[in-house]
């Protein structure tokens, strides 16, 4: 049986400055090129995970956004999990607590991130100004503009003090990451519909391909995936939550650490083939 191996972007298979060294793009091509299945589940967009990831090739399906998405090569959707009608209750949480989340939403079928510049925290401001040149941003004057769309991911940056119990209140009934960002520190809540997790999304494509699991990762976001994985892979740098849930913990992800383990790992499993 074939394993697909899967991996996080951010902390994980990205350096500290958000990319792929060319030590690990050549090991990576180099496997895909000789039948490796192998992709990345990110809580990335696909604009933003192709940024990073560029010339780094893929022979399964991509996961985004947490798992609200998984699509093709050639963009096209596989597993869609969106709000639909249950988006508006949250945001008018979010908005009576001061919070005003970044939505991201498919509107007239269009992936759009809708966000009030003028309600902005300082670290939502300085977010938004590294997608300035996004064909995705939406800025809007009126709150009412937020609720537009087919919503599937919800981004709230703020102080941990509105945040914290905002996470007590979704996370039964939605799927949220509660976490600071590893690269400016700011604190972040992500809400999404139950269904979208990175786990759903390569359960799916696991099943799709009829393989087994394999999955590399750092975050509080990766644990369901590692927990629907055959074998799981923390990095060094990964948070001890995660250490504890896995298989092993290998070297860091500024030392080529997933590269490094999948040369011992697809070696063995094209062995035993």
């Amino acid at each position: 049986m074939k394993t697909l191996f899967v991996t996080d972007l951010d902390g994980t298979l990205l350096g500290p400055e958000q990319k792929v060294s060319a030590y690990t793009e050549r090991v990576i091509n180099e496997f895909v090129g000789r039948g490796m299945l192998f992709t990345y589940a990110t809580a990335r967009s696909g604009e933003t995970a192709a940024q990073v990831t560029e010339g780094l090739l893929t022979s399964a399906p991509r996961v985004l956004y947490n798992g609200a998405f998984a699509v093709g090569a050639d963009g096209s959707i596989i597993v869609k999990n969106t709000f639909e009608d249950t988006a508006a209750p949250v945001i008018d949480s979010l908005l009576e607590a001061g919070v005003y989340p970044i939505v991201y939403s498919l509107i007239d079928g269009r992936e759009k991130f809708s966000y009030m510049p003028d309600k902005l925290t300082q670290d939502g401001a300085e977010f938004i100004a590294t997608r300035k040149t996004s064909v995705r941003r939406n800025p809007v004057r009126s709150a009412t503009d937020l609720y537009k769309g087919d919503a599937f991911y919800l981004t709230c940056i703020d102080a941990p003090t509105k945040l914290a119990p905002l996470y007590e209140k979704f996370k039964r009934d939605h799927s949220c990451v509660y976490q600071r960002d590893i690269y400016s520190g700011a604190q972040w809540l992500e809400i999404m519909p139950k269904a979208a997790t990175k786990a759903n999304a390569i359960s799916e494509i696991k099943r799709m391909l009829g393989c087994r699991l394999v999955v590399f990762g750092d975050g509080k976001n990766d644990a369901q995936m590692f927990r629907a994985a055959d074998e799981s892979y923390a990095v060094e740098n990964a948070c001890e939550e995660l250490k504890f849930m896995a298989t092993a913990v290998i070297g860091k992800n500024s030392d080529d650490g997933v590269a490094k383990q999948l040369i011992k790992l697809y070696s063995q499993a094209a062995s035993e083939r």
